[in-house]
């Protein structure tokens, strides 16, 4: 239905070729008793005998809503069986909703098509489960973006629970992605519906119906929430400035996580626009629906195989490394790689298999739910494709020359593009207030952040480039304001801020809302964090204010999924190369958001390594900054694990003694992790009250984490993982940097073979 130009109902979309009629009471008679050739007679219209006798004409028909095509045959009809009422009349309301109504004054609801959504969720609307009539409101995405027929992909409420979400692929029984169920403010695992200002959210359960509905705090706000064909919900809103609908939030948050996005044969990739790419050997099967986001065709063969000709030839088989493989797989109990080989070459419904540490695997009939995956993804497999022998035939000599195409190309588009957009944002200035930019930034003025600051009076903190003032904008919204101080480095950190963070969202990474840029005066205003600083509740003395273990812990976990993000899920990859509990802010709830960009370097996915000057804080930096290598994602795990052992011990890892010199907390904790006295390490503050399994995984990865070999350092995905309870992890080595300080070292390394030391559960780290 209409909000803006945008969005509307189907019908609304075909008013060029359909029309809409009522098939109310309206009297219409021809006044005689005679029908001549080429008339009609229809709806309420009669003829009467000359004496009035008789009339003759149809029963009435109900009050419906009807939709004709061009020969005014029905397509469509509110069905509705109940009602003879005269003056049923139908109005389109401000808040989107086609209604049927009983009269022009009349506030009785015949029939909405609110309690019909099709892709639309609008606010006011319900989508949930009606307990009497026993049906589900679902949304339910378009075809494609030029195609309003039934997609794939549908949300609905979750008949089991009642308080959570599905969203289904295909309209199976299986699911996706789920929102968690309700917790009484917002849905568990949609954490960006906690602390905003714009959405009131609601969930209602009763005898008669579940369903959850939302309404906006500002009416002005032109908002719905939509099942697009991506797969994913998008909560849009409306940028009168730029007339264009803004992405607010969307779940779930990965392309690539949507079942089956890319169709059969078809692989997913977070890394590279377009997502969907067809696998070597495989084309799109209806060119026309992929290029028009409508991948559910999938991919076919160029060339069929072999197996069954009785050509006498065989297939062969592709490598397709770093593969997340498609579910329910055959296995079968082999002894090599050749043998797995053999099992599917000589079934002919086999079309891939792998083999690996999880044995040998073979897929039957079509691939669904590919995804390629990054080089360290523990998750990642290599599947081999089955194929026609011809496709190989010149693919060894070009391999090399198409995908060096290939990946320049693409590098070259997406820097292009990330150009062209800081560009836009940068030549955009403040003319009378802050003004909404496309990515969702605000543009605000000098002397509006002075204003809200109170001239810069509540200060918040400072660092290298600049200090944070806190702040109050006028609709109420607390936000802390940089102000950028050093001009020489402060243009370049503040290019970097800007670019950085202004383009990704996540949960665990601090939201950028806009900045200030008039001549010399550089500003970035960011969400208020009202808990401040991790390093301010880690290191006081007070032990009335000490942060619990198990808050502790969620801070380290969700610390770890903001640094996954942006090693792995970025469209570029991005090393922060400053973690340290200074820049780890914690919201109302002591949620953690990594913080503070202007250190942070941009890698291509095409790279591994990157060549810069030494950055970063003593006491946090990887061998590898002073040894003056290029450094990879594995400097902030480096760096993240330091950070854990003062999770732990609640100390810096570096003191100075009252002698003057440096004591390192980091070798005698090194030491106690082997030994397998942990608890030792715990901050005495905690009286003990910390649970030792986690603990324990805590240590282990922290030690895993300082390996002065950044090949034996875990990627952040897998220490998420880890701490997620997945996965374990074994016991680790003392790295080599620390065992000069480490006494009774003979003592130290039996203990490796104690059988605690061997113990793991799933997968551990090598």
């Amino acid at each position: 239905m209409g909000v803006g130009n945008s969005s509307c109902f189907f019908f609304f979309l075909m008013l060029s070729v359909l029309f809409l009629c009522f098939s109310l009471n309206i009297h219409l008679s021809f006044g005689a008793d005679t029908i001549s050739a080429n008339q009609s007679l229809f709806g309420n219209q009669t003829i009467v005998s000359e004496g009035a006798n008789f009339e003759l004409g149809f029963f009435r028909p109900d009050g419906n809503l009807v939709l004709l095509d061009e020969s005014s045959t029905p397509i469509w009809s509110t069905n509705l069986t109940s009602t003879t009422s005269n003056s049923l009349v139908a109005v389109l309301l401000d808040n989107g909703n086609f209604v049927l109504i009983d009269g022009p004054t009349s506030k009785q609801i015949i029939w909405q098509s609110f309690d019909y959504p099709t892709n639309t969720f609008l606010p006011g609307s319900k989508i949930g489960f009606n307990k009497r009539t026993d049906s589900n409101q679902v949304l339910t995405s378009w075809k494609n973006y030029e195609d309003p027929a039934l997609g794939l992909f549908s949300l609905e409420l979750d008949p089991n629970s009642s308080s959570q979400y599905f969203i289904k692929w295909n309209r199976s029984e299986d699911y996706y992605w789920t929102s968690g169920p309700w917790n009484g403010q917002i849905f568990s695992l949609v954490p960006e519906m906690r602390l905003n200002y714009i959405f009131n959210f609601s969930f209602v359960d009763n005898e008669n119906e579940s369903y959850f509905t939302y309404s906006l705090y500002n009416p002005s706000i032109i908002s719905r929430l939509i099942m697009d064909v991506s797969g994913q919900i998008k909560q849009l809103t409306w940028l009168s400035s730029t007339q264009e609908w803004n992405l607010f939030w969307s779940q779930p948050r990965q392309q690539c996580e949507v079942y089956a996005f890319c169709g059969a044969f078809g692989t997913c990739s977070a890394f590279v626009q377009p997502f969907c790419n067809c696998l070597h050997g495989f084309t799109p099967k209806l060119v026309n629906d992929w290029q028009l986001n409508d991948h559910s065709g999938g991919c076919v063969r160029r060339t069929n195989l072999q197996c069954g000709s009785g050509n006498g030839e065989k297939d062969a088989f592709w490598v397709s490394p770093n593969m997340r493989v498609p579910e329910r797989p055959q296995s079968f109990l082999v002894g090599s790689v050749a043998e797995c080989e053999s099992a599917c070459l000589y079934n002919c419904s086999c079309t891939a298999y792998a083999y690996d540490s999880n044995g040998c695997s073979i897929w039957l009939g079509e691939l669904l739910n590919l995804q390629q995956l990054s080089e360290d993804d523990v998750l990642g497999r290599t599947l081999y494709i089955r194929l026609a022998a011809s496709e190989f035939s010149s693919a060894k000599n070009n391999k090399g020359i198409v995908i060096g195409a290939v990946v320049s190309s693409v590098a070259v588009l997406i820097l292009l593009g990330f150009a062209l957009v800081v560009i836009r944002r940068w030549r955009r200035k403040s003319v009378g207030g802050a003004k909404v930019v496309k990515g969702s930034l605000m543009v605000f003025g000098y002397k509006d952040l002075q204003n809200a600051t109170k001239s810069f009076s509540e200060k918040l903190g400072g660092g290298g480039f600049g200090s944070v003032f806190k702040g109050t904008l006028p609709d109420s919204t607390v936000i802390a304001v940089k102000k950028l101080e050093s001009i020489s480095q402060g243009e370049k950190q503040f290019r970097t801020e800007v670019s950085t963070i202004g383009t990704i969202q996540h949960v665990n990474l601090v939201r950028l809302c806009g900045f200030c840029s008039e001549g010399t005066k550089k500003l970035l205003v960011y969400d208020y964090m009202p808990n401040g600083s991790l390093d301010s509740h880690l290191f006081l003395e007070k032990d009335s204010k000490v942060l619990d273990w198990r808050t502790r812990y969620q801070i380290a976990l969700g610390t770890a999924r903001g640094l996954a993000y942006l090693h792995e899920k970025c469209s570029e990859c991005i090393i922060h190369c400053d973690i340290k509990p200074e820049n780890i802010l914690l919201d109302a709830q002591f949620c953690p958001k990594v913080a503070d960009f202007g250190l942070a370097k941009l890698v291509g996915r095409e790279f591994s390594r990157v060549l810069t000057t030494m950055r970063g804080t003593r006491g946090y930096l990887a061998p590898e900054w002073i040894s003056g290598v290029a450094i990879t994602t594995k400097a902030d795990v480096y760096s993240y694990g330091m950070m854990l052992f003062e999770f732990l011990s609640g100390r810096r890892n570096s003191e100075h003694s009252e002698d003057g010199k440096v004591k390192f907390f980091l070798t005698w904790a090194a030491s106690l992790t082997v030994r397998g006295d942990i608890l030792s390490l715990l901050d005495h503050r905690l009286g003990g009250n910390a649970d030792a399994e986690e603990v324990t995984r805590i240590c282990r990865i922290a030690c895993w984490c300082i390996q002065d070999d950044e090949n034996q350092r875990p990627s952040m995905g897998l220490i998420v993982q880890i701490l997620e309870g997945v996965l374990d992890v074994n016991l680790p080595p003392i790295p080599r940097s620390l065992q000069v300080f480490v006494d009774n070292q003979e003592h130290i390394f039996s203990s490796l073979n104690h059988p605690r030391a061997r113990a793991h559960k799933h997968q551990s780290i090598p």
